[in-house]
């Protein structure tokens, strides 16, 4: 996967590496960090693009992100797609998860997933839940879900 920042920066070293330092950077300012990991897509004609963001949160104090994005033609039913978001979003906190531990920085797993069952993407919550549940990650859907719902969102609409 390839990392940039929001204003198009492209990360250079390994993922790993880039949370390290900030991690380390801000601990060395006196923030305390929070890091959300979200996913979100969008379907235009043929392909899909998914965007997966790596926010990191200073309570009170704002915050920032890392973006990766892909475009794909596979094509999906609708709970299909948001169960590869939430694959993809796991995919990178698994990854991170020992590096955030290391630093003692809470990890949540946002899923763009209503939990009003009016909206169709409520199909797949319960499966979503139980995927980031059962691999030991925090849960958060909408409307709790900022870093799928509304930071990943901005990247693919």
């Amino acid at each position: 996967m390839e990392w940039r920042r929001l204003n198009g920066e492209k990360i250079k070293r390994d993922i790993d590496q880039e949370v390290e330092a900030l991690i380390l950077k801000e601990k060395e300012t006196g923030h305390k960090l929070k890091v959300c990991i979200g996913t979100d897509s969008q379907v235009t004609g043929l392909v899909t693009e998914y965007a997966t963001v790596i926010v990191f949160v200073r309570p009170k104090h704002g915050g920032f992100m890392l973006i990766s994005s892909e475009k794909t033609k596979q094509v999906y039913s609708l709970k299909e797609r948001m169960i590869e978001e939430v694959s993809r979003s796991i995919q990178i906190a698994y990854q991170l998860c020992p590096l955030l531990d290391k630093h003692e920085v809470d990890l949540e797993v946002h899923a763009d997933i209503n939990t009003n069952p009016q909206f169709k993407s409520n199909s797949a919550l319960s499966d979503a839940m139980g995927y980031i549940l059962g691999m030991g990650f925090v849960f958060k859907a909408k409307p709790d879900a900022f870093a799928s719902s509304y930071c990943a969102n901005k990247i693919v609409h």
